[in-house]
């Protein structure tokens, strides 16, 4: 019997180590490489993230809301999935049109309170303009474009806020559940669901055309309920025409419809006259242009030559105040001025007009641009703003009747508020600030800093200004003894007064007070054809002299006529030859002649 050995299997090859830096490099690195790779997403994967973000924009689309206005009232604005734009009046009942939105989608407008806190101009107006007649519907309607696209911006705002809150949430919940049950516990589940998968894919399938089916029944519901109520005749011709009215409010709608639809008609037809004749009122100007040009070239040559000391004068003569001629360079710039418009957005395309065919490269707005800076009056100032057209600057110096509310509303949609400091506008170094006097309802006005203060405070930006300052927009005229005392501001453009002052000298600088663009009247409403006349104003300001040359006056009147006026030169400032004589100095305004009685 042979002896048997155990047979002994070779040893298996170790790997050697890397001998050469390369190698060693690639063997740490190809771990960490694999670790990184991204890798491709499953399809499940992609599914179920496809899924929570349609669920999430479902869910934040049709829950977003906002708080805002309706005409003079607070209002909230919800999502709705009946393709109507519904306002519902409460008791009253609603309103409904057809919502230009897509998906079946539609807007249910709850209309609430008219604010108390609202600032006046006066407690009669005030009472008469937020009471919900119809001057108040009528101003909303004639800019129902700026609420309509406030609501559309504060809804997708809101929307957008929902549907990233409620993704976040969806995806906090899933991993938090994925994390409570662990890699383990998460197979276990997965094979005992994975031979039902089919019945569960059914069953979501199920439900999700369920839920479609119920939509749809409920948009067609709605959508009877809206068809079978007729649409009142009393909107034809106006923004809401094809409305339907339920109800109690179809009865009122009836009955006093006419009244408001009436006022708006007439609204419309007196703005679109005024406009008519603004633009033809521009182009007999444009006739009489090089003549006028022609004259005041001329005016402006024998100026300069009476200016010349003739032969034999005395060093102590002095000439008469003359315009300042264009010298050769650089082209006069034009500016519009506007001031006190409270509202009155009638006046917004006449605004735009005028701005176009003047090639004004910037509004200056002097304040009062709403009538009881109250939150309501958001559309005002977004229809003013939209009514300045693309390239053109607008510059805003808020006045009494403006809030900070309706300010901040103003700079939101594209005004440069004035806040204490010098902006440069196309080379004009310009100055203003707020007015610091507020007007409240049954409230005392408040005003935490005197007129004279304010002079003097930018009076002293001004002086301390390396570069100068070539004009100050401030809303009350009467800063200005103080403000053009020394000399460092050589003009004041104000408002408030709503009666026009032509420019004068005041101590060391030029004042000019503008009327109101909206032809405000004591005790009259701001809306609606016009009650007084409508004044705005073109400035041509020169930027080799950095002075205004000549102002030029635009007049809306109350027939719808406009007047557009020669352009007068502005008048230069004429140094007090003795400034420490005894004589009694020339009077300054007073608060008499410069605080209105009413504004």
């Amino acid at each position: 019997m042979s002896d048997e050995h155990p047979r002994t299997e070779p040893a298996a090859e170790q790997p050697t180590a890397p001998t050469t830096p390369g190698a060693r490099l690639r063997r740490w690195v190809a771990p960490v490489a694999r670790r990184l790779r991204p890798r491709r997403p499953r399809a499940r994967t992609v599914v179920l993230g496809a899924l929570a973000v349609l669920v999430s924009l479902v869910a934040g689309v049709t829950t977003a809301q906002a708080q805002l206005s309706f005409g003079p009232h607070e209002a909230r604005y919800d999502v709705t999935t009946d393709a109507t734009i519904t306002v519902d009046l409460g008791p009253l009942g609603t309103l409904q049109i057809d919502s230009p939105l897509p998906l079946w989608l539609g807007a249910r407008v709850t209309v609430e309170e008219i604010p108390a806190g609202v600032d006046a101009l006066h407690d009669v107006d005030t009472l008469q303009a937020l009471t919900g007649d119809l001057n108040s519907y009528l101003q909303f309607f004639t800019g129902p474009q700026a609420a309509i696209e406030n609501a559309v911006r504060a809804l997708v705002a809101d929307a957008a806020l929902r549907t990233l809150v409620t993704l976040a949430v969806v995806l906090a919940a899933w991993f938090v559940v994925k994390g409570l049950l662990g890699a383990a516990r998460r197979r276990e589940l997965g094979s005992r669901l994975r031979p039902h998968a089919t019945q569960l894919v059914a069953g979501g399938v199920a439900v999700v055309l369920v839920g479609t089916l119920v939509t749809a029944s409920e948009h067609g519901r709605a959508r009877s309920r809206v068809v079978a109520t007729p649409a009142s005749e009393v909107f034809d011709g106006t923004p809401l025409e094809g409305a339907r009215v339920t109800g109690r409010l179809g009865g009122v709608v009836d009955t006093y419809g006419g009244l408001v639809v009436r006022a708006f008609r007439d609204n419309e037809e007196f703005y679109d006259t005024a406009g008519e004749a603004l633009v033809t009122a521009w182009d007999d100007w444009e006739e009489r242009r090089p003549e006028v040009e022609r004259e005041a070239a001329s005016a402006a040559a024998s100026a300069a030559a009476s200016a010349s000391p003739a032969p034999g004068a005395t060093d102590g003569t002095t000439a008469s105040p003359s315009p300042t001629p264009t010298t050769e360079g650089s082209d006069p710039i034009t500016f519009l001025l506007i001031s006190d418009l409270h509202c009155n957005v009638g006046m917004a395309p006449l605004i735009t007009s005028i701005t176009e065919m003047s090639g004004a490269v910037a509004v200056l707005d002097a304040g009062d641009t709403t009538m009881n800076g109250s939150t309501v009056e958001q559309y005002c100032v977004t229809t003013f703003a939209r009514a300045i057209p693309d390239g053109v600057d607008l510059i805003t110096a808020p006045g009494n009747h403006d809030s900070a509310h309706t300010t901040a509303q103003y700079a939101r949609a594209g005004a440069v508020v004035l806040d204490g400091g010098v902006i440069d506008v196309h080379g004009m170094r310009l100055l203003g600030d707020h007015d610091p006097k507020a007007n409240r309802l049954l409230q005392q006005p408040t005003q935490d800093e005197s007129y004279a203060d304010v002079g003097t405070r930018l009076a002293e930006v001004a002086c301390e200004d390396s570069d100068g300052v070539d004009v100050v927009m401030f809303h009350n005229p009467r800063v200005a003894p103080n403000l053009l005392a020394d000399g460092c501001v050589p003009a004041l453009l104000s408002g408030h007064m709503h009666t026009r002052t032509d420019p004068e000298q005041i101590g060391e600088g030029i004042r000019y007070t503008s009327s109101s663009t909206a032809g405000a009247q004591e005790n009259e409403p701001r809306i609606g054809p016009l009650k007084g006349t409508a004044e705005m104003t073109l400035l041509r300001w020169d930027p080799d002299t950095r002075r205004i040359v000549d102002w030029q006056l635009i007049e809306v009147g109350t027939d719808a006529s406009a007047t557009v006026h020669d352009p007068t030169p502005w008048p230069v400032v004429v140094p007090d030859p003795d400034p420490d004589a005894d004589d009694d100095p020339a009077p300054t305004p007073t608060q008499d002649v410069t605080e209105p009685p009413a504004g």
